[in-house]
């Protein structure tokens, strides 16, 4: 009889065990399997290259638009998309190959709004899509045109007349010595894009990615081999699984060795200056994020987004007298703050912490991680006082000047001699 019922018990829970774990198990596939479902969706809404090719093509055969990229993506097919990077539906982002070169694609996936604080992600606008210049305006009306564009975005810089030649230059895809109106309805499209604007400006830097060619408002620039700041990259399935925390400690992990850090810190410096009072004006980094930064196989720093790259003139224009309830009401990107005036509830035009300060908290943990112990006291002292900085600072000016020269000194010093300099 006390067989009976230990093998009546023995069976009673051993079928409890089977039921319990055969309900874990599907919970986890089911909570897994919505998750991938939820993630795959969101995929689908990020990546759109299909529809933006689409959306070109048809407007490169209809004769609207022109570029050297047209033929290549539209009739023999030689430029396609690879990986995707896009971040935001709107701003389609992909590695892909050109004629055997690598490159990295971008496209528009609406009508390029300037500034749109806050605004959500609205389809397309077909109608005024690539509707200037029209039919019969001349190559010296459009010179104005674009003369106009420039000092409503830079201020009224002396050197305009220079940067409206330059664009006709590039404009220019076919290199016949003439804009046709096609290639003349993609480069204004094209310079409504900030990261284009800046490209053109800023094409003889180094760190500054060179245009490959464009075709209305899609364009190719130069391939980056690292696309983040931190060189590690997982497929985007496993990233579901990984909490935030672990992957900051994995970012760190998995990045180059110091000496190599610090030349791609040098070449973050170099860029802030590159864009700080350059030759058509300041611009403001508004999004100094790990992801926005790459570097080459020589570990020379490149920017792979430039998005949130903006002129200091246009930001302080379309910000000035924004309503407000509080400072966080204004805010462009994720790093360009003004205040918010309780008096008048209105945005301030002056942003709070100039480029340099951003960089350098960026790069605090990426630097002194791993510093070499002779200098991490001096290095944090200076990536600190880097982080004070203020716009409205007494002397800014100068006190900028100092503090990214003796960043840089430092630096080299430490790895002139050795093989990563």
């Amino acid at each position: 009889m006390n067989d009976c019922y230990v093998l009546f018990y023995s069976q009673a829970r051993f079928s409890y065990v089977r039921m319990k774990y055969l309900f874990f198990s599907w919970l986890v596939v089911f909570v897994g399997s919505w998750i991938i479902y939820v993630q795959y969706s969101t995929y689908t809404e990020l990546c759109r290259g299909k529809d933006c090719k689409k959306i070109i093509c048809d407007k490169y055969k209809t004769g609207v638009i022109d570029g050297p990229a047209c033929n290549s993506l539209c009739v023999t097919e030689t430029l396609y998309f690879g990986k995707c990077l896009s971040t935001k539906p709107n701003n389609q982002m992909y590695l892909g190959i050109w004629d055997n070169l690598p490159g990295v694609v971008k496209c528009q996936m609406e009508q390029a709004l300037h500034f749109d604080f806050g605004t959500e992600f609205e389809p397309r606008k077909e109608i005024v899509l690539f509707d200037k210049p029209t039919r019969g305006t001349t190559v010296q009306k459009f010179k104005e045109m674009v003369y106009s564009l420039f000092k409503a975005k830079l201020g009224d810089q002396g050197n305009l007349s220079e940067l409206v030649n330059l664009i006709l230059t590039v404009a220019d895809g076919d290199k016949d010595g003439q804009v046709s109106l096609g290639e003349a309805k993609s480069a204004w499209a094209l310079l409504q894009l900030n990261e284009f604007l800046l490209m053109v400006i800023l094409q003889d830097k180094e760190h500054t990615p060179k245009l490959m060619g464009f075709c209305g408002d899609l364009y190719v620039m130069e391939s980056v081999e690292y696309t983040s700041l931190y060189g590690m990259s997982l497929p985007w399935v496993i990233e579901l699984f990984i909490p935030s925390g672990f992957r900051r400690t994995m970012d760190q992990l998995f990045t180059p060795s110091w000496p190599r850090k610090a030349k791609i810190a040098i070449g973050l410096l170099e860029f802030v200056e590159d864009v700080f009072h350059g030759p058509y004006g300041n611009f403001l980094m508004c999004d100094t994020s790990a992801r926005n930064l790459g570097y080459n196989d020589k570990y020379d720093l490149k920017m792979v987004d430039m998005r949130k790259i903006v002129p200091e003139t246009n930001l302080k224009e379309l910000i000035k007298d924004r309503h407000c309830e509080s400072d966080l009401d204004c805010v462009y990107g994720t790093d360009c703050r003004t205040s918010c005036d309780q008096n008048t509830m209105k945005c301030t035009s002056e942003v709070i912490q100039p480029n340099l300060a951003k960089a350098c908290q960026l790069l605090k943990d990426y630097l002194l991680r791993g510093a070499p112990s002779e200098i991490r006291e001096e290095l944090e002292k200076q990536l600190y006082s880097c982080i004070a900085l203020k716009v409205t600072a007494n002397q800014m000016e100068m006190e900028h000047s100092l503090i990214l020269n003796n960043l840089k000194t430092l630096l080299w010093k430490k790895i002139s001699y050795t093989n990563d300099s």
